[in-house]
Order: structure tokens, then C-alpha cells, then sequence
């Protein structure tokens, strides 16, 4: 029997929506996974994970609101689904895959700043 396990954040961010859709991109890219669907009007991306030691892959929806020119309000939703087999290996990992994603825009982010000033 397969089930999906998934993981929510929402919160704001203190750049623009401009900066965090640019970057998302270039996190795709560092962390080797891909892009699946990408709408610039709605700014909603849906991107897939590397598959992991007897696990599936991650599907991740992220949607960006702008807040105002220098706030954004982030949408994540993850899902990663798992059979009866691969439930106890794949424990948390949906999570740790949200947060990886989070921590690496997070580090793209501070780095694009900096290069800025």
C-alpha cells in the first residue's frame, strides 16, 4: 500500500518576490534536481528531488505572494510518497528535503545581497 507523507511551511521573506523567483532557479540547480512546472504570472514552481537510497523522490510546490517590495510570503508544500516497505527509511525525509531547499535559498539569498553592496 503507497501513502503520501507531506510537509508544510508557509512564512515571509525579507526580499522581493523578484529576487526569490530569480534564485529559486539557481537553488534547482546546486541542490541536482529539476524544475517540473514553472508559471511566472502566478509565480507557483513545482520541482521534483533526487531520488534517495531506497526512496522516491520529493515533489515540492513552492508559491511566492508579494507582501510589498521588500516582503515575500512563501508557500511550500512537499510530498514524497512511500509504500508500507519504505515508510520507516523514508521517516523525515520530506521534511529534510523542505528545509535543505529552504536553507539553500536562504544561503543563495545572503550571497546575492552581498555581492550587491
Amino acid at each position: 500500500m503507497a501513502y503520501v507523507r507531506d510537509e508544510n511551511e508557509k512564512f515571509e521573506i525579507d526580499y522581493s518576490l523578484e529576487e526569490i523567483w530569480a534564485a529559486i532557479p539557481q537553488v534547482v540547480k546546486a541542490l541536482d534536481w529539476t524544475i517540473e512546472e514553472s508559471d511566472e504570472e502566478t509565480h507557483r514552481a513545482k520541482i521534483k528531488s533526487s531520488r534517495g537510497f531506497l526512496a522516491y523522490s520529493t515533489a515540492i510546490v513552492i508559491e511566492l505572494k508579494s507582501e510589498d517590495e521588500k516582503k515575500t510570503r512563501m508557500s511550500i508544500i512537499g510530498e514524497t510518497p512511500v509504500t508500507t516497505i519504505t515508510s520507516i527509511l523514508d521517516f523525515g525525509r520530506t521534511r529534510d528535503r523542505v528545509g535543505l531547499f529552504i536553507a539553500t535559498l536562504a544561503k543563495k539569498l545572503e550571497t546575492t545581497q552581498q555581492s550587491k553592496q
